[in-house]
């Protein structure tokens, strides 16, 4: 089914975008893996273009664009011509409206051009060896000093861990309430804030992640971002759209996995005729081709519920569930019918593999969004 059409302006939006991707950030790719970290001046290049914290207001050197279709074409352009490492939709979407929404406005003029230039790039650690999708296990802790918050405490499996210039963290502040934890601006170079080994993962290899420790950290009073033990809160507003994020990005991947394993099953030949001729090839990926485009149609809804403030947090774990399972059968076919080929990472398909299986736990886990929609229609 053909997608709605697009304003005149995000077709040429969309154009630049790929041009980007295609010049500035595919071709580096394999280096970035093997590096396990991409390149600084990729953000940079990207904020140049105009392509970070978009939504930001022109007086911070953003474009003033709220509509989250024009990140779905950053989201789906990357995939398709870009690298999975290359978090763009972590920086801009994610971690930078924190300052937009909970933010000061000297915190604001502080930090936002600066993340919209890709001078500073953004991560936001919440996860600890204990805690991961249930936050009221975090116990990382910051004790207020009077003039000053002093932090304490490991955060592991941080995206841009390394990379980071500006790190929000959360942290207990409250002692006798689960969710009374704030949110802290810890900056690069804060004594005591030291970065921990860079961590190998089985896919997105060209993404740095990292363990994080807060050894004494004095944090000034005007680095505490949104409430004193608001932060719970703040955390949870984001869930919406970061899910969404996923499930954009899911979906994308997918039509990728397809495309590659489409030209490859054309190619190949058994018993003298094209794998793409054989009764099981062809319904395997009839039925894939299906669930992608029921996929994308409900998943280009939620944008346009978003785009109006309505997406509920049932639809955006719908959303996020279906295409991460979605994607992860996807994936896997397309390593099946590669056969061999598909196993080896020269392959496309092979390294689309790898990179998927984190979709299913990130953002909440599968078994989280079943929880979320268990209880919208049951309780």
């Amino acid at each position: 089914m053909q997608r709605k059409p697009l304003p005149p302006e995000m077709d040429l939006f969309r154009d630049a975008a790929r041009r980007f991707f295609q010049t500035e950030i595919g071709p580096h790719s394999e280096r970035w893996r093997a590096a396990g970290i991409v390149d600084r001046e990729a953000y940079r290049k990207a904020g140049a273009a105009g392509f970070l914290c978009i939504w930001a207001d022109e007086s911070y050197g953003g474009l003033g664009l709220d509509d989250f279709r024009y990140e779905q074409i950053l989201i789906e352009e990357n995939a398709a011509h870009g690298d999975s490492g290359f978090l763009m939709s972590l920086h801009s979407r994610l971690v930078a409206p924190y300052f937009r929404h909970f933010g000061t406005a000297e915190q604001q003029r502080r930090f936002i051009p600066h993340f919209v230039s890709g001078e500073k790039i953004l991560a936001i650690a919440m996860t600890e060896p204990d805690a991961g999708s249930d936050l009221a296990g975090i116990k990382t802790r910051a004790e207020d000093k009077g003039d000053y918050w002093l932090l304490n405490g490991a955060k592991t499996y941080i995206s841009n861990g390394i990379l980071a210039d500006v790190v929000i963290v959360a942290a207990r502040t409250h002692p006798d309430n689960p969710h009374g934890l704030t949110l802290f601006i810890v900056e690069r170079g804060m004594e005591g804030f030291e970065r921990g080994r860079m961590l190998k993962k089985m896919g997105m290899k060209s993404q740095d992640t990292a363990e994080l420790f807060f050894r004494d950290v004095k944090i000034p009073k005007e680095n505490v971002l949104g409430a004193v033990h608001g932060g719970f809160y703040h955390l949870m507003k984001g869930l919406v759209e970061e899910r969404l994020i996923a499930a954009c990005g899911n979906i994308a991947a997918a039509r990728v996995a397809m495309e590659l394993t489409k030209a490859f099953v054309r190619q190949r030949k058994v018993f003298g005729k094209p794998l793409s001729k054989m009764q099981n090839t062809r319904f395997k990926l009839a039925a894939l081709d299906a669930e992608i485009e029921i996929a994308q149609t409900f998943v280009d809804r939620c944008v346009e519920e978003h785009n109006e403030g309505r997406l509920s947090a049932e639809d955006a774990a719908r959303a996020k569930l279906y295409t991460s399972e979605l994607n992860g059968r996807m994936v896997d076919e397309g390593v099946q019918l590669h056969g061999g080929a598909g196993y080896m990472e020269e392959y496309r398909i092979c390294r689309l593999y790898e990179d998927e299986r984190i979709h299913r736990i990130l953002a909440g886990t599968s078994e989280i969004m079943k929880e979320i929609i268990a209880r919208s229609i049951l309780d």
